[in-house]
C-alpha cells in the first residue's frame, strides 16, 4: 500500500460490515459477488468504451474503495488516489453459436471463481467478447460491498455518456457528486431512539424465525460452504398489465401486491399465520441533499412482518401492508444488527431466512446517451447469505428471480416456488375483492391439481418404460 495514494479512510457502513462478516466467514462461497451481463449492438469503440469506464472509476471514490479488517477494532474502507479497471477483450466471433456458449458458461463460472481480494481496489472489473461483427457480450462483474442495483444505473449512464463525447471527440462536464464519505458521516448522526421503540413495538412477541417449510436441510449438507442457483420466470404482458391496472385503481404499489404474495406464500408454507421475512429498501435518506445520485452501498434489509388471518379481505389488508411498508421507511438506516438485538431472537439465530426485493431502479436501456451503441439483453446473477431471495424486475414483463441454497432446496423446488407466486398474482387480478381464506383455499387446489399432473405424468413414464422392456413376439 503507497501511503501517496491514499486519499480518505473511513469506517464501513452497517450493511456493508454484515456483507463483509458473511464474506469473510465463508471466503468460498461467492456470496455478494454480482455479474452483469448485456448485448451491445452497433460498432464499439473499444478505446473510447475502456476509457470512459476508467474516467468513471476516477470519478467515483466507492469504485476505488479498498476493505481492511485484520488486526482491527472495526474494519475501514481506504479510498486510493487511483485505480486501474481490468477490462479483458475476447473474440469469439469465429466460433460457433453452441462454442461461445459454452465459452461464456465457463468465463462466468471461473470469473465467480476468481471472486476479488477485498484490500486491492477496484472491485470490479469487465470483460468485452466480440461474438459477431458489431455485436459484443459485455460482463461487468463486481462485489457489492462497493455499490447496488441503483448506484449501477447511475454509472451505466455516464460510462454511455462519456463514450459518445469520446467517440466523438468531444469533451464532457458530468455534473460532481457528493461522496460516499458523507452518508457514513449522515449515518453517525442518527439518533436511534425512535427507531428502537418502532422496532420494539414491531417485533414484539417474536422469537424464532419463519420457518420456509419447502426446504430439505440434508441436500448437499456435506458442503462447509452454501452454493447457490438461480431460476427466473417472465409473467406474461397481460397479466403484468392487470397487475399494475390494478395496483393504479387501488391506489397501491406494485410493490406491497407482491410483498402481500408472498407474505401469503409464507404463511402457506410454514403453517404460520403471523411470518416475518427481509424487505430490501433503497437506503438512499431524503434529508441527505443529493444522496439520490451518489454511487455506493446504501441498500438495507429489514425485517417485514405480516398477519394473516383468513377472514380479512385481500384489498383492505393489502392497503394497511401499505402503511406498515411506508412508516416502515422512517427507520429504514436502522442497522439490522441493531434490530435484531431488540427482539427476543436468541443470539446466533437469524431473524429471517427469506427476503423479498423490489428492484424499481433498472437500467433504462432505451435512454442511455448514445446513438451508435445500444444494449439489450440485461440478466444478471448474485447471492446472499439468506437460503431465499425472491427479486422483482418491473417491466413490460414482469420478471421474478429466484435465488436458493442448493443445500436447502432442490431446483424443482425453486420452481414450485415461482409458479406458486403466479398463482396468487392471478388470482388477486382475477378477483381482488376475495377473502385471504378463499385465495389460499384456491392456491390449495392449484397445488393438487399440479401434484395430481405430476403423477400423472410419472405414471405414464414409468408405464412407457415397461412397455419398451416387454419382449417382442417372434412370428415363425
Amino acid at each position: 500500500m503507497d501511503p501517496k495514494n491514499i486519499e480518505d479512510i473511513y469506517t464501513l457502513s452497517p450493511t456493508q460490515q454484515g456483507i463483509l462478516f458473511h464474506v469473510v466467514s465463508a471466503p468460498n462461497s461467492g456470496i455478494y459477488f454480482d455479474q452483469q451481463l448485456c448485448t451491445l449492438h452497433g460498432e464499439c469503440n473499444l478505446l473510447a468504451f475502456e476509457l470512459a469506464w476508467q474516467q468513471v472509476v476516477a470519478r467515483h471514490s466507492t469504485l476505488r474503495t479498498a476493505f481492511v479488517w485484520e488486526n482491527l477494532n472495526k474494519p475501514l474502507q481506504i479510498v486510493y488516489r487511483r485505480a486501474t479497471l481490468e477490462i479483458s477483450q475476447y473474440n469469439w466471433s469465429k466460433l460457433s453459436i453452441a462454442a461461445q456458449q459454452a465459452n461464456l458458461q465457463n468465463y462466468l463460472t471461473e470469473d465467480r471463481n476468481r471472486g476479488f481480494n477485498l484490500s486491492e481496489p477496484p472491485l470490479m472489473r469487465l470483460a468485452v467478447i466480440q461474438i459477431a461483427e458489431n455485436i459484443h457480450q459485455l460482463v461487468w462483474s463486481s462485489h457489492h460491498l462497493v455499490s447496488d442495483v441503483w448506484s449501477d444505473a447511475i454509472l451505466l449512464k455516464e460510462v454511455f455518456a462519456l463514450y459518445e463525447a469520446l467517440d466523438q471527440g468531444k469533451s464532457i462536464d458530468l455534473q460532481p457528486r457528493r461522496l460516499y464519505r458523507d452518508y457514513i458521516t449522515w449515518l453517525k448522526q442518527q439518533d436511534l431512539t425512535e427507531a428502537e421503540t418502532y422496532w420494539q413495538q414491531v417485533l414484539q412477541g417474536f422469537r424464532v424465525p419463519t420457518p420456509l417449510g419447502i426446504d430439505q436441510s440434508n441436500i448437499n449438507s456435506h458442503s462447509p460452504e452454501k452454493i447457490y442457483d438461480q431460476q427466473q420466470v417472465q409473467l406474461s404482458v397481460a397479466v403484468t398489465v392487470a397487475l399494475n391496472s390494478l395496483a393504479k385503481h387501488y391506489h397501491l404499489t406494485l410493490n406491497t401486491l407482491l410483498i402481500g404474495a408472498w407474505a401469503i406464500l409464507l404463511s402457506q408454507y410454514s403453517g404460520n399465520k403471523d411470518v416475518l421475512f427481509g424487505t430490501v429498501l433503497s437506503g438512499r435518506p431524503v434529508s441527505l441533499s443529493g444522496s439520490e445520485s451518489m454511487t455506493g452501498l446504501f441498500v438495507n434489509t429489514l425485517p417485514t412482518r405480516v398477519e394473516i388471518s383468513p377472514e380479512d379481505s385481500l384489498l383492505p389488508w393489502l392497503k394497511s401492508l401499505q402503511l406498515q411498508q411506508i412508516k416502515l421507511r422512517q427507520y429504514e438506516h436502522t442497522p439490522l444488527a441493531q434490530v435484531q438485538s431488540w427482539t427476543k431472537v436468541p443470539k446466533g439465530l437469524p431473524l429471517f431466512e427469506s427476503i423479498f426485493v423490489f428492484q424499481n431502479s433498472k437500467v433504462d436501456t432505451s435512454k442511455l446517451p448514445t446513438r451508435n451503441l445500444k444494449m439489450d439483453n440485461i440478466r444478471s446473477f448474485t447471492s446472499t447469505n439468506y437460503p431465499l431471495t425472491l427479486i422483482a424486475v418491473p417491466g413490460s414483463s414482469l420478471c421474478l428471480d429466484i435465488i436458493y441454497d442448493l443445500r436447502r432446496f432442490q431446483p424443482v423446488t425453486a420452481t414450485k416456488i415461482l409458479s406458486h407466486f403466479q398463482e396468487i398474482i392471478n388470482i388477486m387480478v382475477i378477483d381482488p375483492s376475495t377473502q385471504l381464506g378463499n385465495l389460499i383455499r384456491m392456491l390449495d387446489e392449484f397445488e393438487r391439481k399440479e401434484k395430481s399432473m405430476a403423477l400423472e405424468a410419472r405414471q405414464q413414464l414409468h408405464a412407457s418404460k415397461l412397455k419398451s422392456l416387454r419382449p417382442k413376439t417372434i412370428r415363425l
